[in-house]
């Protein structure tokens, strides 16, 4: 009986079972658990970074401008804007349209030049830049969160309208277009009545989403296609069986007519049933006995 689990389909099956469970156990639950984990800590991150004061630059970036400890911590920049160095980030989405954001070097009093996401605007008819006020040149104190740089895209930056525009907020992509050495990540405005913000750049909401549900999901199907097959193999043994069991009745019972007794003198043949009576026995009284009237007359005449 076992040897028909070794056919091609049940084998194929068999290994797409044990194929599908391990990803599910080993990639796809990890997956979506770790980025469950991975949004909150940034939303826990993100709410006790509000609820701190905000540190000197200094003591949250090293040397090259490089995020020390966490993305989102709050910081105070003092310095002053230069303003004649503004690049435009393009056509970047935020709430329910296409807007420019403001990207403008901030030169600090301990010498690093870091660049500051001022916030954004609407984008113009025909996705033309708007009007951006420039940022203060003078001396000023700006409270911003740190952001890790964006990775660089193929599409080069492009330079319209009186602005160079980038894709992406990559500085050491930006750095050589205006001819400064930037801070390897950058500072974001996302609060009201900083000296040159825009409109603040809006937090991420501070949701899990659905990342928890998927990776236990993902377990229950890795769980539920083992037994799945299974249970596929459970029935096909047991139709088997079934089938076994009737073809060892049928060869009883085969065994047995041949065993009978054949008809002697001293055992005379039993006469052949008559064929109304076996359709009667058969159909019921659903077939009448037509042969009943014509053997009634015949003994009524001798």
């Amino acid at each position: 009986m076992w040897k028909a689990f070794l056919k091609p389909q049940w084998v194929l099956l068999t290994i797409f079972v044990v194929a599908f469970s391990y990803f599910a156990f080993t990639l796809l639950a990890p997956w979506q658990l770790g980025k469950d984990h991975d949004i909150v800590e940034r939303n826990e991150h993100i709410h006790a970074a509000f609820e701190a004061d905000p540190v000197p630059l200094q003591d949250a970036v090293d040397a090259h401008g490089v995020i020390a400890d966490k993305e989102w911590t709050r910081v105070e920049l003092h310095g002053h804007y230069l303003p004649d160095k503004e690049v435009l980030l393009r056509l970047r989405p935020v709430e329910s349209g296409p807007t420019y954001q403001s990207l403008v070097p901030f030169r600090t009093d301990t010498g690093l030049t870091i660049l500051v996401n001022r916030g954004w605007m609407v984008a113009g008819e025909a996705n033309t830049v708007p009007e951006f006020s420039p940022a203060p040149s003078g001396h000023s104190t700006v409270v911003a969160m740190l952001r890790r740089a964006e990775g660089q895209r193929d599409t080069a930056p492009i330079e319209q309208e009186g602005y160079q525009q980038v894709y992406t907020i990559t500085p050491s992509q930006i750095g050589p277009l205006i001819g400064l050495e930037l801070a390897t990540d950058y500072a974001q405005i996302s609060h009201e009545g900083e000296p040159g913000v825009l409109a603040p750049i809006p937090l991420p909401q501070l949701e899990r989403g659905s990342h928890l549900s998927y990776g236990f999901q993902w377990i229950a199907f890795g769980i539920m296609a083992p037994l799945g097959l299974a249970y596929f193999v459970f029935a096909e043994v047991r139709e088997r069986r079934r089938l076994r069991e009737e073809q060892a009745q049928l060869a009883t019972q085969g065994s047995e007519l041949a065993d009978a007794p054949t008809p002697t003198e001293s055992a005379p043949a039993q006469p052949a049933p008559n064929p109304a009576r076996r359709s009667r026995s058969r159909y019921g009284d659903a077939k009448p006995d037509h042969y009943q009237k014509f053997t009634s007359r015949g003994r009524e005449r001798f």
